[in-house]
C-alpha cells in the first residue's frame, strides 16, 4: 500500500486549524439580498434561497462548520414545491406572514415565529400575505454536505409504510431474527446487540412543533424584571422534547430566544459549540477573543465560534434575539466543552477548577 495514505503523528500533538473569525451581516446587506431574490424569475420549484456562507468556508454552505443558514423568499401569493431531506431544520420568519406544510398538516407563521422540521417529513411554504415572505432556515445540511450523506428530495412521493402483523402482514420472519436477543455481556454494564436491532432500533416520534412569537414574548418579558444580582441569562430555549437530556430544539440545535435589558454585559466564556445570532431589536456589542463586533436590530452574527472566548452587551435599549447553536449535538457526541467567568483564554481546567460538560443550555 502507498504511504501516502499515512499520516504521521508521532509525538507532539498537532496544533489546530485556526477557529472561523466572528461575522456580522448587516440588515442593509440581507435586505439587499431580500430584493435581489424578489427580483429573480420564479424558479420551477418556487424556491429563491441564498446560503449565508463563511468567507472560510471551503467545504460547505455553512456559516459556521456545523450550521448551514438560508435566506428564503416568496412574493405574494408564491408556493414552493414540497420537499424532503434527511437534515433537520429551524425556521424563523424574518418577514412577511406564510403558511407552512409540514407532512399534510399547514400552520400559519407571522414575524418572528419560530418552528422545527423534523428529518424526511415532506414540507412545504406558502407567502399568504401581501409582503415579502422571508425566513431564515437553520439546518445540520453543512454537517452532512461534509460527511457526503446529505439527501434532497424534490416533489417527493410518501413512502409505504411497512406490511407487519397489526397491519395484516404474515409475520416476522424467523429467519430474520437471532434467537439470542440483547443481553448483559459482563458486570460492568456492557451488552451485546444482534444484527436486527443494530439496524432498526426502536422509533421516536420526531414532531414538528410551532413557538409563537406573540406567545413566547409574553414570558419572555418576565424574565426583564430579574434584579441585577441574577447572574443567568434571560432567555427560554424553545425546547423540544423528543431531544431529552440534550436540551435541543432539534437532535442537532437549541433555539433559545432571549431579551437583554439595557446596558447589560455578559460575563466572558466558551463552549465547544459554535452559535449564531439573529438580532431583531435593539443594539450591542460582542468580544471576541478579544476584539469588539457591533450589531444591531436585523443584523445576523456568527458570534461564537467554537471554544473561542466571548461575551455580548447590550447598549441603550433591550435586545431581543435569537440564538442557534449546535450544543445538542455536541452533547449527544460528548464533545461539549463549557467554560464561564474567564476573563482571557485560559488552559483548559479540571473538572474541581470550572471544566464542565453537558452544561443546561444558555445563550450563545
Amino acid at each position: 500500500m502507498s504511504s501516502s495514505v499515512f499520516v504521521d503523528a508521532t509525538g507532539p500533538i498537532p496544533e489546530k486549524e485556526a477557529p472561523w473569525e466572528p461575522i456580522v451581516i448587516s440588515k442593509a446587506a440581507i435586505d439587499a439580498e431580500i430584493s435581489r431574490l424578489a427580483a429573480l424569475p420564479q424558479p420551477a420549484n418556487g424556491r429563491r434561497r441564498s446560503y449565508f456562507r463563511h468567507p472560510m468556508n471551503r467545504r460547505s454552505n455553512g456559516l459556521a462548520p456545523g450550521i448551514e443558514v438560508a435566506l428564503d423568499v416568496l412574493l405574494p401569493g408564491e408556493e414552493t414545491a414540497t420537499f424532503r431531506q434527511n437534515s433537520t431544520q429551524v425556521n424563523f420568519v424574518i418577514r412577511g406572514e406564510g403558511e407552512t406544510e409540514i407532512s399534510g398538516r399547514r400552520r400559519a407563521t407571522a414575524l418572528h415565529d419560530v418552528w422545527n422540521t423534523p428529518s424526511m417529513r415532506i414540507y412545504r411554504h406558502k407567502n399568504i400575505g401581501e409582503d415579502v415572505y422571508a425566513r431564515l432556515t437553520y439546518s445540520n445540511g453543512a454537517l452532512l454536505d461534509m460527511l457526503n450523506i446529505h439527501v434532497v428530495e424534490e416533489n417527493p412521493q410518501p413512502m409505504l409504510k411497512s406490511i407487519d402483523r397489526e397491519e395484516g402482514g404474515e409475520g416476522e420472519d424467523n429467519r430474520r431474527t437471532s434467537p439470542y436477543g440483547t443481553f448483559q455481556l459482563t458486570e460492568e454494564g456492557a451488552w451485546l446487540m444482534p444484527y436486527e436491532r443494530l439496524i432498526n432500533p426502536p422509533s421516536v416520534t420526531s414532531p414538528a412543533l410551532y413557538w409563537p412569537w406573540e406567545q413566547v414574548k409574553e414570558h419572555l418579558d418576565k424574565l426583564e424584571a430579574l434584579g441585577k444580582d441574577y447572574i443567568g441569562r434571560r432567555l427560554y430555549l424553545l425546547y423540544n422534547p423528543m431531544t431529552g437530556r440534550t436540551n435541543g430544539t432539534t437532535p442537532n440545535f437549541f433555539a433559545t430566544m432571549t431579551v437583554r435589558p439595557p446596558k447589560i454585559v455578559d460575563r466572558p466564556h466558551r463552549h465547544s459549540s459554535a452559535a449564531v445570532n439573529y438580532y431583531f431589536s435593539g443594539s450591542g456589542r460582542s468580544t471576541v477573543e478579544g476584539k469588539t463586533y457591533e450589531w444591531k436590530a436585523g443584523d445576523l452574527m456568527l458570534s461564537a465560534p467554537g471554544w473561542s472566548v466571548h461575551n455580548h452587551a447590550s447598549y441603550d435599549e433591550p435586545v431581543y434575539e435569537l440564538t442557534i447553536q449546535d450544543q445538542p449535538l455536541n452533547i449527544a457526541m460528548e464533545s461539549l466543552l463549557w467554560q464561564e467567568s474567564l476573563k482571557e483564554p485560559p488552559a483548559l481546567l479540571g473538572a474541581e477548577e470550572g471544566f464542565a460538560t453537558n452544561r443546561a443550555a444558555v445563550s450563545g
